[in-house]
């Protein structure tokens, strides 16, 4: 019970706002928006149990304001901004983090917290990437910028991690509305997507 009173949050925030997104009825910003909104719902119950045991009392409103919203507030900058050096296969990765759409940051960022082995091996592409590699330039490729100016693919490291660690890891990013393909053209990687959306 008390862990799902702590995963709450994260899962209302990260499925939240991608359901936003993928279904046309908000854009990349709004619906992240959206997604934080319900994770401070989600956060306030837990956060007022907390409250209430320091101080003696819990105001849903007050918690909410200066507590859940603070932390959800946070923690997405955080996601957003940063993926640590121990995440990202090369410097070049990380230097591209940022043009990664927000929504698959914050679902990689957020993995991260409890996957220590998790490393992103390839975000942003050109088609001389491509030329680089030994593979024709694909055209349809959502790691080059899409139309809203962000890369829509990531690349995760399977090697050494097991069956069963990459199959969850496929499992996580698809229960967040994320695509995930098995890929081995280059080498045996997750090629993780976020569609576009239907607007």
């Amino acid at each position: 019970m008390g862990a799902t009173v702590l995963v709450l949050p994260f899962a209302a925030l990260l499925r939240g706002s991608t359901a936003l997104y993928l279904s046309g009825l908000a854009p990349t910003w709004p619906a992240l928006a959206g997604g934080a909104l319900l994770a401070v719902l989600a956060a306030i119950l837990p956060a007022a149990v907390v409250v209430k045991r320091v101080t003696g009392r819990a105001h849903p409103w007050r918690v909410a304001k200066w507590v859940a919203l603070p932390i959800v507030l946070v923690y997405c900058a955080q996601a957003l901004l940063f993926l640590s050096q121990g995440h990202a296969k090369t410097g070049e990765v990380r230097s591209y983090y940022r043009t990664l759409h927000p929504l698959l940051r914050l679902g990689v960022s957020t993995l991260a917290l409890v996957d220590g082995d998790l490393v992103v091996t390839d975000t942003r592409r050109t088609r001389s990437d491509y030329a680089r590699m030994g593979m024709p330039a694909a055209e349809w490729s959502m790691h080059y910028p899409q139309s809203d100016g962000y890369v829509h693919a990531m690349d995760l490291r399977t090697l050494d991690r097991g069956g069963l660690r990459n199959w969850l890891t496929g499992l996580y990013f698809g229960a967040i509305g994320l695509r995930v393909l098995r890929h081995v053209g280059t080498a045996d990687h997750l090629h993780v997507v976020l569609p576009l959306s239907r607007k």
